[in-house]
């Protein structure tokens, strides 16, 4: 079966969690959470649930713990927290959380913003995704423009199909 086959039969609507993961942000200076939101209901995906917690280890696991346990929840999306600062834990959280990592995320994230945006400076990028209890799992940069490059190009297009082969 071809992609486009694939992504034919694919749920149109995805349930969806959103994390926020910094220490300065609320509601209200949100963003880049509220820039992934957007992005997800114009397409007709549900945001189920919306969340901003601090960047420490035990707050991101259980936020993203209670996403990927909540069976209503296909796909849980975080930003923030991945930079290389000390405080920046996000990606070592996820990572030890995966029970399989869809690598080619990371690798084409950089690929697209040293292309299309931030050239060199694209190698302290740090994003990953992959598949924690049957939910996928996308963790981005907190910056509007990395946000906005990961969901058009890379989590848009793929959403459905992803969760549409976790359900195989």
């Amino acid at each position: 079966m071809s992609v486009s086959e694939h992504k034919q039969q694919s749920k149109p609507s995805i349930t969806c969690k959103v994390i926020t993961i910094s220490d300065t942000r609320d509601e209200s200076s949100d963003k880049s959470g509220q820039l992934m939101m957007d992005f997800l209901t114009s397409s007709g995906h549900v945001v189920k649930d919306y969340e901003i917690v601090k960047d420490h280890q035990q707050a991101i696991r259980e936020s993203i713990e209670l996403g990927c346990s909540d069976e209503r929840i296909e796909a849980v999306l975080t930003n923030g927290g991945t930079g290389m600062a000390k405080r920046d834990v996000t990606i070592e959280t996820v990572e030890g959380m995966l029970d399989k990592e869809m690598v080619g995320f990371g690798e084409l994230f950089r690929m697209l913003s040293y292309t299309e945006d931030i050239g060199s400076a694209a190698m302290l990028s740090r994003a990953i995704a992959g598949v924690r209890n049957q939910t996928i799992l996308f963790s981005t940069p907190g910056s509007t423009g990395a946000v906005r490059l990961a969901m058009e190009k890379l989590i848009m297009p793929e959403l459905p199909h992803v969760v549409r082969e976790l359900s195989k």
